[in-house]
């Protein structure tokens, strides 16, 4: 149960003056809640200002930048209603300063209340959004009015939210002053010495500081009530995932003891050498998977390192003692690729692999399902298929996530929650920065494989101004005719009023006079069948220059595909540009990647492209991807299983991270059900950032 002292925090947003159910329906848009019923008291005081008004400083009428909040001491000239005959028109006072006249202009407003407001001669101190119109000065609806001797009334530094269509700041202020009110004490959850060490002040008090800034620089990340806050969260992130991780283990996972004939046969076959971190990563899970605990081990390598090499080892030694495995891909293209290298791959070794997708016949499924059932499937390959109900395992020892980003938390709650308890290896070809491994992934162990195998050549990265597209499609020609294949990538599907991108089907239709039957075409709107065929066309050598989006960004292995062609570049993120670069280098070919521009760039756009030409190494992408953009957006869209703070941001607050990391799990060492004064504390913490589920795993056991 939720402590009681939490309930005034708890309580719907509409318990606060000024919130009714329209209201509230806004403030959810604001507070990333899916609707007004969900959205309380605690989600307004957790929405963070995002600058400041400061009206300490003012300018004259006329030096006052349009489009910006200024505060004027004026004097009230004349009123000039509209006519009677036309009331929609706006209500005008006139005011000047020594610098010149502007216009005070209010729809539909109500002119004894005006005129009460601001008399004729009176000396006024306004504030407002500065406009032109017409060539003339003027303030649509000031937000303050007040006579020049009451101006120690006016809120001198005013906290800006952020708004949507309907919400006024003013609603909102009083809105989260009420919700401040409502605040209670609460006990301390922070390790003494570390809070004196950081000078953090109490919760309640550093939310006070947030929503009452002094100045600018009271909204910075690095101040001590932002830290405080930043921390808070990120100990309750921490706290829960080890909670996740304490419970993961506690079911037993089953013992793996292979002989070895499986892997030495496998390695025989094999037409390369393992790297030195394949080896290592190997050697770690096979170690995991050797105990009664279960294994739960993150598998980062950077794009065409090897990953399923290491996946394809620890499958073998299941299927030798006797367990079967499962690799869940994200997309039925991936799984079938999957399916298609863990075959070859596994075959010396005499181990069977199905492949189960949901666009499969009734019959096809059944006679599959069958053979998992059995367990003569020793290795299942598919789509979330995998894990739904009426899969059921003969004994499922081992289950391979592919691009964990797209696979979070509660996913992998769920599929411990089938009954089964499967070691799981999760693989990403994403580099994470260290940071965000933590905040996603604490619960989990991390081998990261950093090499690449042998034989490959670096990929050569230019940037190309978009003027130069008639010498680069005369290049391409060129290559097509040495027999060598293409990549050609669109921001877009289609075109669309909106944009002036490039879309896939534009530049198919462009280039299709040139290429004929050598172009194809691939993207998300398509069909799977769709997509399978104009991709084994492709990989056959039917099609040589394959027009797509970034439906190819993760897994599509063509080895012999040895240029890439980003048009557009500029809109791309770091980590989406280096995903889309890994599509070629993947055979012994020396490649080139050419990043198409189009001018003018911005400052972010050209850091970006300079990184893309001088680091082919993902994780250091990947931290100047964290650098340029945040947390925020780094995996993508936030559909990534990813946190998604409300004050914490990972480029400010990677060191409190870490601290917050062995925090929890010192905690839960020393009071391991949470049940003494800290202990008590911390639960609440839970709560308050609504990590309730982490509660129920204490209750569990």
């Amino acid at each position: 149960m939720r402590p009681t002292v939490l309930d005034p925090l708890f309580a719907e947003v509409t318990a606060l003056p000024g919130v009714g159910t329209k209201v509230a329906t806004l403030i959810a848009r604001v507070a990333g809640r899916q609707d007004a019923e969900a959205t309380r008291v605690i989600d307004v005081l957790f929405l963070s200002p995002h600058s400041v008004i400061d009206r300490t400083r003012r300018a004259g009428i006329t030096v006052a930048a349009p489009g910006t909040i200024a505060t004027l001491a004026v004097r009230v000239d004349r009123h000039q209603p509209p006519p009677p005959e036309r009331r929609s028109m706006p209500y005008r006072v006139f005011v000047h300063d020594e610098t010149g006249e502007m216009a005070l202009t209010f729809f539909r407003a109500k002119p004894g209340w005006l005129d009460k407001v601001l008399p004729v001669g009176a000396e006024m101190l306004v504030s407002g959004k500065i406009e032109w119109f017409n060539g003339r000065a003027q303030m649509v609806h000031p937000d303050h009015m007040v006579p020049l001797e009451a101006a120690d009334t006016l809120p001198v530094i005013e906290p800006v939210y952020p708004l949507t269509a309907g919400l006024s700041g003013k609603v909102l202020e009083k809105a989260v002053t009420a919700a401040l009110e409502r605040t209670p004490d609460l006990g301390e959850w922070l390790d003494g010495p570390m809070k004196r060490r950081e000078r953090f002040a109490s919760f309640r008090d550093a939310l006070e500081a947030l929503h009452r800034p002094e100045g600018a620089a009271d909204l910075e990340a690095t101040t001590p009530a932002r830290r405080r806050l930043a921390y808070d969260e990120l100990l309750a992130g921490q706290l829960s995932l080890a909670l996740v991780r304490r419970r993961t283990r506690r079911l037993p996972g089953e013992p793996v003891h292979p002989s070895g004939t499986a892997q030495a046969a496998i390695r025989k076959a094999l037409p390369f050498a393992l790297t030195a971190g394949q080896e290592e990563a190997v050697a770690a899970v096979l170690a995991d998977m050797g105990k009664s605990q279960r294994m739960l081990r993150l598998l980062q390598g950077d794009v065409g390192s090897g990953k399923t090499v290491v996946a394809a080892f620890a499958m073998a030694a299941v299927a030798e003692s006797h367990g079967q495995s499962v690799l869940m891909a994200p997309t039925e293209l991936l799984a079938r690729q999957h399916h298609g290298t863990l075959s070859a791959m596994l075959a010396p070794a005499g181990i069977e692999v199905a492949l189960l997708t949901g666009r499969m016949k009734a019959r096809e499924r059944q006679t599959v399902l069958a053979r998992i059932a059995s367990g003569d499937a020793q290795v299942v390959i598919g789509t979330h298929a995998v894990f739904q109900d009426d899969v059921a395992y003969a004994n499922l020892v081992l289950a391979v996530i592919d691009e964990q980003h797209r696979f979070g938390v509660h996913q992998r709650l769920q599929l411990t929650g089938k009954g089964t308890a499967p070691h799981m290896l999760v693989m990403t070809a994403t580099p994470i920065p260290r940071t965000l491994v933590l905040a996603a992934f604490g619960d989990m162990d991390v081998s990261k494989l950093t090499e690449k195998p042998a034989g490959r050549k670096p990929i050569a990265t230019v940037t190309v101004g978009a003027e130069r597209y008639e010498e680069i499609v005369e290049r391409l020609r060129n290559a097509l005719a040495d027999g060598r294949k293409a990549y050609w990538i669109c921001p877009l599907v289609e075109e669309t009023d909106a944009s002036d991108l490039m879309s896939a089907e534009q530049r198919f239709e462009s280039l299709d006079p040139l290429f004929g039957d050598r172009l194809g075409l691939v993207h998300g709107r398509m069909t799977s069948a769709e997509k399978d065929e104009a991709m084994a066309s492709f990989k056959a050598g039917d099609t040589r220059l394959l027009i797509a989006t970034t439906v190819i960004e993760v897994g599509v292995d063509v080895p012999d595909a040895t240029i890439l062609v980003i048009e557009h570049a500029e809109r791309f993120g770091l980590a989406q540009l280096h995903q889309l670069r890994g599509r070629v280098g993947r055979g012994s070919e020396a490649s080139s990647c050419i990043l198409l521009y189009s001018a003018p760039l911005g400052e972010v756009a050209k850091a970006r492209l300079s990184i893309m030409r001088e680091s082919e190494d993902g994780f250091r992408i990947a931290e100047e991807d964290l650098r340029l953009r945040g947390e925020g957006e780094l995996l993508g869209t936030r559909q990534s299983g990813m946190a998604n703070f409300r004050f914490a941001a990972l480029e400010h607050h990677g060191d409190l991270l870490e601290t917050a990391r062995n925090d929890a799990r010192f905690v839960l060492e020393s009071d391991p059900e949470l049940t003494g004064e800290r202990g008590e504390a911390l639960r609440t913490l839970l709560y308050l950032f609504r990590r309730d589920e982490a509660i129920r795993y204490l209750r569990a056991g």
